[in-house]
């Protein structure tokens, strides 16, 4: 395995590129470049010499910024330093692109849209650039606010991960489910839905997959819950294997408490969960945030069944963690928050900057805070952070 490794963190239109010392848990920032709009998040190719990004000028979630400016773009890597320049034409994008990947050997790659829901393929040439649209022979039913893509190691299967929405007072719940397709060489066929309860009380956000055995892990953001579904073949079974909760306190209050990422340990023993709050209260006069959670949830994966067992919590050091990335060697972890704020420390508020927050793995899957990068985002976000192997 490479010890060359480079950390890419997005804010707004820039993407930075920094270096990784793992050992000593520590980055440096080197060059950035600068999209036509806001990034929304990244992939690389399965060989690692070409980084896709994936550009919109809407606002992300639920806003109401609808832009007219989305792209695709491709960019190859340097292998010595991790250096990004443009390599081909952009793909213009219908509307904001939430998640991209490509398929096992990076001959395609997928674009989840949330806002229609809908779902596109691409080719990839050979070169790295980034080809035309390949159209499906089946219809794709993509469900009601899609967040996520993947396709399983096996290159036999996809699924796009549909989070729904919770109920408000003018509005009745989105239903969430797993859309579940059979996949070769571009084309997904044979679609089936995963949802409990019709998908009402399910809120799939994001999935990983365990490194050997034939288990998903899938977090549910309004449930605040880890859920894991077994395939078998090329399909998934229909009622999860076990559910647990992420967060230490269920229900502690009414403010918006989130899960996120979910990722799996390099060696396949442990799974990490990302707790997310940002909601905020008054105090003497300022917002400041609520009693929400900021956390990793740690998990020992049983190895036999598969069960999530909870090990510890561990506090992000920041607001609103949306994504975090751990190194292929498994040593280190990185969390990346998307805002700054205020947080009350008895009867004195203090000013948390957006951050970078940096975690030693221990051999017992826990995490050991090493230290933060404060981040200077202005009025944008960090909305994407991703290591990469060289």
């Amino acid at each position: 395995m490479s010890n060359k490794l480079a950390l890419y963190a997005a804010v707004g239109p820039v993407l930075t590129r920094y270096t990784v010392d793992v050992a000593q848990a520590a980055l440096a920032a080197c060059e950035s470049i600068t999209l036509p709009a806001n990034i929304h998040y990244v992939v690389p190719h399965a060989q690692r010499h070409t980084l896709y990004v994936a550009t919109s000028d809407s606002s992300s979630g639920s806003g109401n910024i609808v832009g007219k400016n989305h792209h695709l773009s491709a960019f190859r890597i340097d292998r010595e330093s991790g250096k990004l320049a443009p390599h081909g034409a952009a793909v213009p994008l219908p509307t904001r692109p939430i998640h991209i990947t490509t398929d096992a050997d990076s001959k395609f790659i997928f674009v989840a849209f949330n806002r229609p829901s809908l779902l596109l393929v691409f080719a990839i040439n050979a070169d790295g650039t980034l080809g035309g649209e390949v159209k499906q022979r089946e219809n794709i039913e993509t469900g009601i606010f899609p967040h996520q893509i993947r396709i399983t190691p096996d290159n036999k299967m996809a699924i796009l991960v549909t989070r729904g929405n919770d109920a408000t007072r003018d509005k009745a719940e989105d239903p969430g489910a797993l859309k579940v397709f059979q996949y070769n060489n571009g084309q997904l066929s044979g679609e089936a839905s995963i949802a409990p309860n019709k998908g009402y009380g399910f809120g799939p956000r994001h999935l990983d997959f365990h490194t050997e055995k034939p288990w998903v892990y899938v977090s549910l953001e309004r449930q605040n819950q880890l859920t894991v579904y077994k395939r078998e073949g090329a399909a998934l079974q229909t009622a999860a294997a076990w559910t647990v909760n992420t967060v230490q306190k269920p229900g502690k209050s009414g403010l918006r408490q989130m899960v996120g990422t979910v990722h799996v340990h390099p060696n396949g023993r442990f799974v990490y969960v990302a707790n997310r709050a940002d909601a905020t209260v008054e105090f003497q006069g300022q917002q400041v945030l609520g009693d929400g959670e900021n956390s990793f949830a740690c998990f020992a994966i049983d190895q036999n069944s598969g069960e999530p067992k909870l090990i510890g919590h561990a506090d992000t050091h920041g607001i609103h963690c949306r994504t975090f990335a751990i190194d292929p060697s498994g040593r280190l972890l990185v969390a990346a928050h998307i805002i700054g704020g205020r947080v009350r420390e008895g009867n004195n508020v203090r000013e948390v900057p957006c951050c970078l927050s940096l975690f030693h793995i221990g051999d017992d899957g826990l995490l050991t805070f090493v230290r933060k990068l404060d981040i200077n985002v202005g009025d944008k976000n960090m909305f994407w952070m991703g290591i990469i192997d060289l």
